[in-house]
């Protein structure tokens, strides 16, 4: 049973064997099954909801607006880390099936562009293996350096990757798929492909020098003052993980195709094409919610006065502050009851928050009219203010609960519900439920300091 599941692992994620139209066919069917049955355990665990096959057939931001509200905060992290192996299973089946089919390792790049994906997967159960088909290319010749091969494609992955900051945050102010997924892909699979096209390296050299250039394409966005260190530490995780990906997919084409500079040139172009066709709506459907408690050594009529209006607070110590995230100051509120405005400032501005539930000691309900910007730009120079500091994560409402448990202490949750317009959200959605968490815990912890002072 080992043996077997080990050489399925081999099959699925390697590029050592080819794949014939019949295995595709069969092995994708089999994965696509696979993963629909763990995202409907997921979700009937996580959300207690049934996934039928109609219902998956659907976009997944509609599943995830229509099906998942009010589930935990775990399960869309989950439900995209159960993604990912199925993912590289399927970018390793179709390269080694185009190459079985004689058609260009850039074939690949297909996989990701809606709807025209379908077509090719079934055109590649289709089609019959080609005769002659390339082996890997022979070992570099004296003259071919590795230096100057890992310079080029070094150089050539940095431009990509600053064109399409160009096209999508500049000229789309998008920050979509086709930014966060597609272009580390690419510019991992260009960097690999050029280096390997005259030096056919090793896939640790290759995945270094993928690494490097988007490690430099960073650094070329912070010289540049068009992004501040906080986000770019933020979204490079996610971009080295999908850079490797492409490095490998850029390697194995070269080594099965040295002069294919035409077919790579097409395959790149469906990158920006596909952030210009990437549907604005993709994002932002979804309202998450963060919910954070604190038990206070006092009774809920006097942690009540607390939580309408509450003193400014010390300077943070935490470094995530320190590094430019928004942190709360201190409150206050005009009126009393529903239609009363409570301002919370911030270090960035002020939340204006017309209240909407005014129970005294239990709870109290607000709409966000007004939020500031929830970070500042870690960055010696001046202006820099990216499109995503400006309504890419809005807070929509928020509220207070108060219960007594019995012993003269409380219990205080606080609950804020938000949107994202930056995908893929399940990954971003991990940094803001935990900077939404730890705002939470500075007001939180203030406002139990405050009423138990007078205990």
């Amino acid at each position: 049973m080992a043996a077997r599941v080990s050489a399925l692992a081999r099959y699925w994620w390697t590029f050592e064997a080819p794949v014939r139209p019949r295995e595709y066919l069969r092995h994708g069917a089999g994965l696509v099954a696979l993963k629909y049955a763990g995202d409907v355990l997921l979700v009937a665990l996580g959300a207690a909801r049934f996934w039928t096959p109609v219902d998956y057939l659907r976009s997944i931001p509609f599943l995830l607006s229509t099906r998942l509200e009010g589930a935990p905060p775990w399960l869309v992290p989950a439900l995209a880390l159960w993604t990912l192996p199925f993912l590289w299973a399927g970018i390793t089946l179709t390269l080694r099936r185009a190459l079985d089919a004689g058609w260009s390792a850039w074939t690949t790049m297909v996989f990701f562009v809606p709807v025209v994906n379908y077509a090719m997967m079934a055109a590649l159960c289709l089609a019959p293996t080609a005769a002659g088909i390339p082996g890997a290319s022979e070992r570099p010749r004296p003259y071919e350096q590795r230096l100057p091969s890992a310079l080029l494609a070094m150089g050539a992955g940095i431009l990509f990757g600053l064109g399409m900051v160009l096209l999508t945050v500049t000229w789309l102010q998008r920050y979509g798929v086709a930014l966060f997924f597609g272009a580390p892909f690419a510019i991992g699979a260009l960097t690999a492909f050029l280096f390997n096209r005259r030096y056919p390296a090793s896939s640790r050299e290759s995945a270094q020098v993928a690494c490097m250039t988007l490690v430099l394409t960073a650094g070329s966005l912070f010289l540049l003052a068009w992004e501040g260190v906080v986000c770019l530490l933020m979204a490079l995780p996610l971009s080295l993980v999908v850079g490797l990906m492409g490095a490998a997919v850029g390697r194995a084409a070269a080594l099965r195709g040295r002069a294919q500079l035409a077919s790579t040139t097409m395959a790149l172009a469906l990158v920006p094409l596909s952030a210009v066709l990437e549907p604005e709506a993709a994002t932002g459907r979804v309202l998450h919610e963060v919910r954070t408690m604190v038990v206070i050594d006092a009774p809920p009529t006097r942690v009540w006065s607390h939580v309408l209006a509450f003193r400014p607070m010390p300077e943070p110590r935490d470094l995530i502050f320190r590094l430019g995230i928004a942190y709360p100051r201190y409150a206050r509120i005009e009126g009393s009851g529903v239609g009363a405005v409570r301002h919370c400032v911030f270090s960035t501005g002020t939340f204006v928050e017309p209240i909407t539930w005014w129970e005294p000691s239990r709870r109290l309900s607000f709409d966000v009219l007004q939020a500031p910007s929830p970070l500042r730009e870690l960055t010696p120079f001046a202006g820099v203010a990216p499109p995503h500091l400006d309504g890419y994560m809005a807070s929509r409402r928020g509220e207070f609960r108060l219960l007594p448990l019995g012993d003269g202490r409380t219990r205080l949750e606080g609950s804020t519900w938000y949107e994202l317009r930056l995908a893929p959200e399940p990954y971003w959605q991990l940094f803001s439920d935990y900077l939404v968490h730890r705002i939470h815990t500075r007001v939180l912890q203030h406002i139990k300091r405050e009423a138990e002072e007078l205990t």
